[in-house]
């Protein structure tokens, strides 16, 4: 079935470009806000339904569950109906959701929830990337999406503190209706101003069987190793972004509020200048090798492992400032190696590569990892089951290294 490409007829003013990344960028943040509030207040959660650390694992496992099989519907239909309705529909499904929480009375009530929470946030993750990447040509999309993934850390970071401090001193679902009104509002700003381009309009290359049919995906390793190796990345770090504020509570001896906001304050700032640097830098460096996409990821992500080996072991004032230093090195691939899995595909495909591979990350990643560290934690402790994501840590460099000669020669290069 050929794609359909509803759109304003004509060429878009740049202001439009603009107008979306903006709200684009802050439906992401919110995004992120909504999904970290349960690990800002998950050990709240634990006392009121009396559950252990497996079984409140399960919930970012059950997140993700449906997080994937709700992707590779969402990019059947990405690559072939207009995208603002989708997105609209997505977030409105995620927003309404969390106010849900009201009605939540017991653990299985809240694990049905959460998962259904996936599926609004599945079309959204799919949707945004492939839009913003028909505004910008390849050689733009690593500063596009740098911008766009900007909002990561800062609602990250928002959903540690909201769901932390908001939930010590009101109860633990005080912050989930703080995060879920700011999203219905943006939806209406994005109703209202989001303009849609025509599919592919900025592709300067020609469409090649090899990275415009699924065939072909099956056959690109630009795309599987950038895709395999941000799968391992996202293990480490969906791992570390559930147990860390924990982590902190109870090898830290911070109370609840002020491990939520150490994390909060260093995912903040670390998020923005990591993600800023690593753009900067990868975009400079794209001016003389094609690959710095993937080499800048490969090797953040593996300076990172001593650091976290250090976190995790070394002594309690070592805590904080290598969970500083770890954060920021991860975070400098965040607008890179996204970069380089748009740019590995082209736009017939790219909302179903997009669904494949957050498929893959979510389901080699963030998807088991809170689970498999929390049943660790029950069986011996918290601190070796965190141990874990330093192998995956070592793979995931391994395997994006691998992926630099398979890196694609754009003709548009830019500085």
């Amino acid at each position: 079935m050929p794609a359909k490409t509803a759109h304003t007829p004509g060429p878009l003013p740049a202001s439009a470009a603009w107008i979306a990344l903006a709200l684009l960028t802050a439906l992401n943040l919110l995004n992120y806000t909504d999904r970290y509030v349960l690990a800002g207040a998950q050990p709240l959660i634990q006392r009121a339904f009396h559950v252990d650390d497996e079984r409140v694992g399960a919930l970012t496992f059950a997140f993700f569950i449906t997080y994937m099989l709700a992707a590779p519907l969402t990019g059947w239909l990405g690559d072939r109906f207009p995208r603002k309705p989708l997105i609209i529909a997505g977030a409105l499904l995620w927003s309404l959701l969390t106010l849900l929480t009201a009605f939540v009375h017991t653990f299985g009530e809240l694990y049905l929830r959460h998962a259904l929470v996936g599926i609004g946030e599945a079309s959204f993750c799919i949707f945004a990337p492939a839009l913003l990447s028909d505004y910008w040509p390849p050689a733009q999309r690593n500063r596009i999406l740098t911008i766009f993934y900007l909002s990561l850390p800062i609602g990250a970071a928002l959903g540690y503190i909201l769901g932390g401090t908001l939930g010590q001193t009101y109860g633990w679902r005080a912050p989930f209706y703080v995060a879920a009104v700011p999203g219905l509002l943006v939806v209406v700003l994005v109703w209202i101003f989001l303009r849609e381009p025509a599919r592919g309009a900025t592709e300067p290359l020609a469409t090649k069987p090899d990275r415009a049919t699924l065939a072909g995906l099956v056959r690109n390793p630009a795309y599987w190793t950038a895709t395999l190796g941000m799968a391992m990345m996202v293990f480490t770090m969906g791992g570390i972004s559930v147990w860390m504020p924990t982590f902190l509570y109870r090898y830290g001896h911070h109370s609840l509020a002020s491990a939520s906001q150490i994390l909060g304050a260093i995912t903040v700032v670390d998020g923005i200048a990591g993600t800023w640097f690593g753009g900067w830098l990868a975009q400079r460096w794209l001016r003389r090798n094609k690959a710095a996409l993937y080499l800048l990821s490969a090797w953040s992500v593996l300076l990172t492992a001593p650091f976290a080996l250090l976190m995790f072991y070394g002594p309690r004032a070592a805590m904080v400032p290598c969970l500083a230093v770890a954060e920021f090195l991860l975070f400098l691939n965040t607008g890179p190696l996204n970069a380089a899995i748009v740019n590995a595909v082209d736009a017939p495909i790219r909302s179903t590569a997009i669904a494949i591979e957050l498929f893959m990350i979510h389901a080699l990643g963030d998807a088991p990892s809170p689970r498999i560290i929390g049943w660790i934690s029950d069986h011996s402790s918290l601190r070796e089951g965190l141990a874990i994501t330093l192998v995956t840590l070592v793979l995931s460099a391994v395997l994006i290294f691998a992926g630099a000669r398979y890196a694609p020669n754009l003709d548009t290069v830019a500085a």
